[in-house]
């Protein structure tokens, strides 16, 4: 099975852009229209989200996250055929040289990602690093083997590498101590699990619990922690800007760091709501009915 459907992935990632966006305009109709794919939790989470806003302005709101949800999963299986010319020119990078002066300093650096614009793009970024030293993207394995398989493959595409996030604090102290560095990417705007949740904050109208562990992970190793922020330019194209949360993230009080990546994740998401992953249950810990 794994090889019919890698067959398949590399079968669509040799598409030009034009036939992949018409392929995503017909999965969009299918998904949205016809289907409903987590419709009820979309338009749960954007009807809490937005108080302010009407009816017909949640809907467009919806369609436009449909819409960037089918093209972001064709985008992704383009990425096996992408070369490195492409993804550059279609991921531009901003503000990203004083991120990599730290590997002078012998410091890693933690990279505070979300589910927003094309996050699966940003693997592009070890393309910019010393081979030796490049993004470490923390993930969750699939249950699914097949879809993991391809998902870690695609993942590391342009020399990124995927350290599982139960083995991640083993591996930061091997790294450490063999004199290795890198970029550890963590995506940090998900629900926690229930036994993890020890901080809470109003993100977006509601109580929401935070994932703190790229947090404590960085003020133990005093590694220092820039935010990413994507934005889309427009179908197809994005930019990445690198602002810097803490540069010395023992000397910050404790979930100040959190706090302040909640802040600028909720600023990109007012900015632009559409490019948010909307369909996972977020609040489900602390959602009041």
């Amino acid at each position: 099975m794994y090889y019919i459907a890698s067959a398949l992935v590399k079968l669509i990632s040799w598409l030009p852009f034009p036939v992949l966006y018409l392929l995503s305009d017909f999965t969009y109709l299918i998904v949205y229209r016809l289907v409903g794919y987590r419709k009820a939790v979309v338009r749960e989470n954007l009807s809490f989200s937005f108080l302010e806003k009407s009816e017909k302005e949640l809907r467009k709101i919806e369609q436009e996250f449909y819409r960037h949800f089918c093209d972001l999963i064709f985008e992704s299986l383009k990425i096996p055929g992408m070369s490195e010319k492409s993804i550059l020119k279609r991921m531009k990078y901003i503000d990203y040289e004083p991120m990599i002066k730290h590997y002078d300093e012998g410091k890693c650096v933690f990279l505070h990602t979300s589910h927003y614009g094309n996050w699966e793009w940003t693997s592009s970024f070890s393309l910019y690093l010393p081979k030796d030293k490049p993004v470490y993207q923390i993930y969750k394995k699939q249950r699914n083997e097949v879809s993991n398989r391809i998902i870690y493959k695609i993942r590391t595409r342009f020399g990124a590498k995927n350290i599982e996030v139960k083995n991640i604090l083993r591996e930061m102290l091997s790294m450490r101590k063999e004199g290795k560095l890198g970029m550890y990417g963590m995506l940090s705007d998900q629900s926690p699990n229930w036994e993890s949740i020890n901080y809470h904050t109003t993100f977006l109208n509601q109580k929401t619990a935070v994932i703190t562990g790229t947090e404590q992970l960085a003020r133990k190793f005093n590694y220092p922690i820039y935010y990413v922020r994507l934005a889309k330019v427009k179908r197809g194209y994005y930019t990445c800007t690198l602002i810097p949360i803490a540069l010395n993230p023992k000397e910050t009080k404790e979930y100040e760091i959190s706090e302040t990546y909640m802040r600028m994740l909720e600023e990109d998401i007012r900015n632009n709501p559409a490019i948010w992953l909307w369909s996972h249950k977020r609040w489900k810990f602390t959602r009041n009915r």
